[in-house]
Formats: structure tokens, C-alpha cells, sequence
């Protein structure tokens, strides 16, 4: 009886598990998905938006450095998790813009007046 409810046990430890895995999987897919989805349907407005902030910040170069900055939008290197690949830059830096600011453009506005974003 002790034996056969040990192995229900590890049995449901394990499709608790391998249930978790997933559910982290889809999760980061999700968010990549709609990081994508985000940046195909950027307006005029918001490409050139983001392509001047790149410019200003790292003159577009994925492998820029200042500081405890790094690439083409200068992104802390803490919010980039040893992930410096330029796909994660992108989605990175979306993420950011979009939670802080709501847009590029009002991103762009930001650092105009203050020299930052």
C-alpha cells in the first residue's frame, strides 16, 4: 500500500511538472508572438519613431556600449538577461517602450526634451 502511494505520488509530481513546463513555454511563446504582432503593425509614424530613437542612442548598431547600457536603444543591460541577440533587443525595447510611454512616438517626444527615454 506504502509502494503504490509513493508512485501516485511521484506520478502526479510529475504531470505537475512536465503541466508547468508548458504552461512557462507557451507563455514566453505567447509573448513573442505578440511582441511581433506589435511591431508589424507599427504606423509610419512609429518606425520612423523608433528608428530615430536607435539612431540617437547607438547610431542603429546592435553591439553599442555605454555604461551599464548596451545596443541599438541603449537598453539597461539588467532588462536584457545576458540575452544581447538583436531579436531580443527588438522585443526588449518594445516591451519597455510600449509599458513606460505607450508609444515610439511618445517615447521620441520624451527624449527630445530630456536627452533620454
Amino acid at each position: 500500500m506504502k509502494k503504490s502511494k509513493s508512485l501516485i505520488y511521484e506520478l502526479i509530481a510529475a504531470l505537475a511538472l512536465s503541466f508547468s513546463f508548458i504552461s512557462i513555454f507557451e507563455t514566453a511563446n505567447n509573448q513573442n508572438i505578440q511582441t511581433v504582432q506589435a511591431a508589424r503593425k507599427l504606423s509610419k509614424r512609429e518606425r520612423a519613431a523608433k528608428k530615430w530613437i536607435a539612431t540617437h542612442e547607438s547610431g542603429g548598431r546592435y553591439d553599442a556600449q555605454n555604461g551599464v547600457c548596451y545596443g541599438k536603444y541603449q537598453l539597461n543591460l539588467a532588462y536584457l538577461g545576458g540575452d544581447h541577440s538583436p531579436a531580443n533587443q527588438e522585443r526588449t525595447a518594445d516591451n519597455y517602450v510600449y509599458s513606460r510611454y505607450g508609444s515610439w512616438v511618445n517615447a521620441k517626444n520624451f527624449w527630445i526634451i530630456h536627452h533620454w527615454y
